[in-house]
């Protein structure tokens, strides 16, 4: 009895060693082989399981296909599918079209890039802004570093620089969106 007790740990240091060895020949060097071929930025990211980014939530909208044509024109989308946290207000096709003839298809052209980029980036608070945070009066900093104004109105109703009706709040992984009626419009500078 005592000789098999002596065994005992003999055997299983054996077969822990077993275990360690083919655990580290499959683990680390095949993941780091996976990721070395895969590419792509965040976006590429498969992932059916968690609660969607942004523009994962805006490509999932028929409302917002101008929107995420916009985002990919301005090489946004990565971007927007980072962490975060961001509050984007996310003007609907309908905003769009309401934005004077031609506009849209000249700020998709390669040399309106930047204006563009400037377009989306004033769309765009860094943080989350829930409604409950947002006041009658207050101004938000955007990401082109211009700022959006918020009116409150007695019964609950926000509105973006006077004229944008917030018409929907969707939480995403990465922030909030605010489903909107206008396009904003930067501030012209001289």
């Amino acid at each position: 009895m005592k000789k098999i007790k002596q065994f005992i740990p003999v055997i299983f240091l054996s077969l822990l060693s077993i275990c360690c060895n083919n655990a580290t020949e499959s683990g680390p060097s095949n993941t780091n082989q996976d990721l070395s071929q895969t590419g792509g930025g965040q976006d590429n990211v498969q992932d059916n399981e968690s609660q969607k980014d942004i523009v994962k939530i805006a490509i999932g909208s028929k409302d917002h296909s101008t929107l995420v044509a916009a985002l990919k024109q301005a090489d946004y989308v990565d971007d927007l599918t980072n962490a975060g946290p961001f509050t984007v207000f996310a003007p609907t096709n309908a905003a769009f079209e309401k934005l004077p003839a031609g506009t849209v298809e000249s700020l998709m052209k390669n040399e309106k890039k930047s204006d563009l980029q400037n377009l989306l980036e004033y769309h765009v608070s860094i943080g989350v802004f829930k409604e409950d945070m947002l006041q009658d009066g207050q101004t938000i900093g955007q990401a082109n570093s211009e700022k959006i104004f918020i009116k409150k109105t007695p019964d609950g109703k926000i509105k973006i620089n006077g004229t944008a009706n917030i018409i929907a709040a969707i939480p995403a992984s990465n922030g909030l969106i605010y489903v909107i009626d206008e396009v904003l419009l930067p501030p012209v500078k001289n």
